[in-house]
């Protein structure tokens, strides 16, 4: 299996529709494209004041480094890069084996 985490800074000018939006993609990959396990979304409630701006994280779970190889590529990927690209003002973007 492979995690493959992203922390995402959003541009001032994304809704909270546009936020929405984008988490239901992302929620929506596992049934979308084969080799992604799981989708978890969550938003940055620490108390610390560490998070340099990120307000939100995805943690996907790839069945293995094919699932991940097929999901770069895929459709539904890029279909989500097109919608999400234009409201982020950056990214962190860190795979892992487990």
């Amino acid at each position: 299996m492979i995690r493959h985490i992203l922390l995402i800074k959003f541009k001032a000018v994304s809704t909270l529709a546009d936020i929405e939006h984008i988490k239901n993609l992302f929620m929506a990959m596992p049934e979308k494209v084969e080799g992604v396990a799981s989708v978890e979304w969550g938003e940055n409630d620490s108390p610390e004041g560490k998070n340099q701006g990120y307000t939100h994280s995805v943690l996907m779970t790839f069945a293995d480094a094919a699932g991940r190889k097929n999901y770069l590529p895929h459709p539904e990927h890029e279909a989500l890069k097109l919608v999400f690209g234009p409201l982020l003002d950056d990214i962190v973007v860190f795979d892992y084996p487990i």
